[in-house]
């Protein structure tokens, strides 16, 4: 395992360190002990190969930086570092759909929103960057990502973020499974990198799943939309399998809940007739798309219907997902642990989870030390890899998430 994550003689650009705020400090400690265990490794490998690393702070137990954003009983609040941060590496950490953090204003209790979050991001920069050697931000969900274009005389949220991001001195921005990641354009100095789960989905499905059959007369991937063709055509092209595509015909004349209302799906595509389906998305957000997609393939005869998303965000409720599945609509959903999922949904029997604590893990490691992420940014030889490894049959197809 070692050698998976020796840089050789290339020493990291300053001395790592994670700014997790409160709303993925779970995450976020997924994410150092993997470090912790790469760079703990590294240094074994490098003692073996009699080479001397020579780099105060490389092999520490925590690279968790110790921060907090306390509140005022008014609800204001400021973003605090207990410990120095001068010439460090710095990456904070944060997920903007955590809804589970209480705060009091003026004696009444609200919950963070995206908005609170996005603050709290801009109070450790604040408190930071004159000092830090580099600045760099890890949001998984894009802040106002769905607000990323204009279409009548509307604020462009994602662009004003990234743009004050660097207004403030921030390096590089990284995220997943961008909505649109063409928002970048609005900074195009700043680094910014968009990252898929694709290897991950597929890893998951494999480990849960050892009766899937991966050729084109059993398996298809279903884009449930237009939006998502990208994705749908890469899993497709990568399993050696077909797509087909949803289109939503939506009724332009209405507005319910600040969108036109879907008045009918439509499917482009051979036929799906007793075959397994991947339904690949970057978000549950209500589900109702997702769901109607899901009743839609099952009345055309589908096997399976599995569902693939980024970001399971469930707003309104798990109940008619537990209602598809005890009526034989959906067969499970995958999503990954890059935004807050409640207890709840864990215990679904329904829902499968793919871990992605240890791909961050290894972004950051070698964006440390300014070597080449690339490889990462389409993991295609990782999945093929994979792929050969399920269908020989094999037991414990482990492979690490490397990026270089």
């Amino acid at each position: 395992m070692a050698n998976n994550y020796v840089f050789n003689d290339i020493l990291p650009v300053a001395p790592l360190k994670i700014a997790a705020l409160e709303s993925c400090r779970e995450l976020a400690q997924k994410v150092n002990n993997h470090i912790v265990d790469f760079r703990h490794n590294d240094t074994e490998e490098l003692i073996r190969r009699k080479k001397d690393l020579n780099y105060r702070g490389y092999n520490v137990d925590s690279y968790l930086l110790n921060c907090s954003c306390p509140r005022f009983g008014s609800g204001e609040a400021k973003g605090v570092i207990r410990e120095s941060v001068r010439g460090t590496d710095l990456y904070a950490m944060v997920d903007i759909t955590n809804y589970s953090i209480p705060y009091t204003v003026c004696g009444y209790t609200n919950h963070m929103s995206p908005d609170d979050h996005f603050q709290d991001l801009k109070r450790i920069i604040g408190a930071s960057v004159d000092t830090a050697h580099r600045v760099n931000v890890i949001m998984p969900f894009l802040y106002e990502g769905r607000q990323h274009k204009r279409t009548k005389r509307e604020s462009l949220d994602c662009a004003m973020m990234l743009q004050e991001l660097v207004n403030m001195g921030v390096s590089n921005f990284i995220t997943f499974d961008a909505h649109d990641p063409r928002v970048q354009n609005a900074i195009p100095l700043l680094g910014f990198d968009n990252f898929m789960p694709t290897y991950q989905f597929v890893k998951t499905l494999f480990n849960h799943d050892h009766s899937l059959k991966i050729d084109k007369d059993h398996l298809m991937v279903i884009s449930p939309d237009e939006g998502a063709m990208n994705r749908a055509v890469y899993l497709a092209n990568n399993l050696s399998v077909d797509m087909g595509m949803f289109y939503k015909r939506r009724d332009y004349s209405r507005v319910i809940d600040g969108r036109n209302p879907i008045v009918a799906h439509e499917f482009l595509g051979s036929s799906v007739e007793g075959k397994t389906v991947l339904i690949i998305d970057d978000m549950i957000s209500s589900g109702e798309s997702m769901l109607d997609t899901a009743r839609e393939l099952k009345d055309r005869k589908a096997k399976k219907v599995i569902i693939c998303c980024t970001f399971g965000l469930f707003t309104n409720g798990l109940e008619k997902f537990d209602d598809f599945y005890n009526n034989g609509y959906i067969d499970y959903v995958i999503t990954t642990n890059l935004n807050y999922r409640p207890q709840a949904l864990l215990e679904r029997e329904w829902y499968l989870e793919a871990d992605m604590s240890k791909y961050i893990a290894a972004i950051i490691n070698s964006l440390n030390h300014d070597v080449s992420i690339s490889a990462s940014l389409s993991p295609t030889e990782k999945i093929q890899n994979l792929l050969r490894k399920y269908q020989s049959g094999s037991d414990g197809y482990e492979y690490f998430d490397t990026i270089h």
